[in-house]
């Protein structure tokens, strides 16, 4: 009986188009070691009947029959931030040699893909303070799903927690301005109620240093965004002499920003970020921030482990606490 058109094909359907067997559809399309051993016509013509039929790997049966899918999802929230971009890059070079692809979503579609798919594991940079998906987080866990979730306030349950303890470190970034400035203004892409900010507003307090409305702008959660609300604030002409940002992104646009107007950072401009990401490092000024040192590479360290020694482990928390790290865009180094 011929197929009908709106039937899914399978490997049995593959494998009668290219008058193969079963095994020898799954080797060539999987990359099973096996493959090796059939010949180059023969993987044509499985290729060449795969792709006339639409055939797809179906991931989430192979992760049952094998317990493996080979996808190392990556939910990270703004995927312009280059925090985001390098975190995506250095877990990618750590799993490679592991045979696994890094997969790379936005923000909460880690949920849709799980649905889907069955990575061998899974990193979660946001978990919003939202029972549903807390919940939905503890089901996959229970499933079997690896994940390493990055939350100020969760609780390991069947899964890693990393915290930094970032919110109450941020005042370092605005007392390290202090101790030079007054007129100190500030990029966020959130106001009151958003930590990052509220550390801005109660450090600004307690050093009796009022804040001036006109010197905060809000930015879109992407760096053109930041770029046009910094250009906003430093057109002003009672612009501010320093600026503390609430990413380091922001405060990267902030001192394209002050190039474009030949302000000079840090002589007409003091900038400090917030996330210590290497973006900000190789900068030129190198770019001062607060955030976690060497985050990356123990994040690499920990996805690995739950690859390998710690699989199916029970949850367990990595407090990665921030620091001031003072380079040339606030002067002082």
């Amino acid at each position: 009986m011929a197929t009908g058109m709106t039937d899914k094909p399978t490997l049995r359907t593959v494998a009668a188009a290219a008058g193969v067997s079963i095994a020898t559809v799954s080797y060539v399309l999987s990359g099973h070691p096996r493959s090796q051993t059939i010949s180059e016509n023969t993987a044509d013509r499985v290729r060449e009947a795969a792709s006339r039929l639409g055939y797809r790997r179906n991931d989430a049966a192979r992760a049952i029959r094998t317990g493996k899918s080979d996808l190392v999802l990556l939910s990270l929230s703004v995927l312009a931030d280059p925090w985001a971009q390098a975190v995506a890059a250095d877990v990618s070079a750590a799993v490679q040699p592991l045979g696994k692809t890094a997969l790379i979503v936005a923000d909460s579609d880690w949920r849709t893909v799980l649905a889907n798919r069955t990575p061998d594991v899974i990193f979660i940079d946001h978990v919003r303070d939202d029972p549903s998906l807390v919940a939905d987080l503890e089901a996959f866990a229970a499933q079997g799903v690896q994940m390493v979730v990055f939350s100020e306030v969760l609780e390991p349950q069947g899964y890693d927690v990393i915290r930094s303890g970032a919110e109450p470190r941020c005042h370092l970034a605005v007392e390290h301005l202090l101790e030079r400035h007054t007129r100190i203004g500030a990029l966020t892409s959130k106001l009151a109620g958003w930590p990052r900010y509220d550390a801005y507003l109660r450090t600004m307090a307690a050093a009796g240093v009022p804040v001036l409305d006109d010197l905060v702008a809000t930015y879109e959660p992407h760096p053109e965004g930041a770029y046009r609300a910094a250009m906003t604030v430093l057109n002003r002409p009672d612009r501010p002499s320093a600026l503390y940002c609430t990413t380091d992104f922001a405060a990267i646009a902030a001192i394209r920003a002050a190039h474009r107007l030949h302000l000079d950072v840090p002589g007409d401009l003091a900038v400090i970020g917030v996330g210590n990401t290497p973006e900000g490092e190789h900068l030129d000024p190198s770019l001062s921030t607060v955030g976690p040192v060497g985050f990356n590479a123990a994040l690499c360290r920990i996805m690995v482990a739950r690859l390998t020694d710690r699989e199916g482990a029970a949850g367990k928390v990595y407090d990665f606490p921030w620091q001031l790290i003072a380079r040339e865009s606030t002067a002082v180094v």
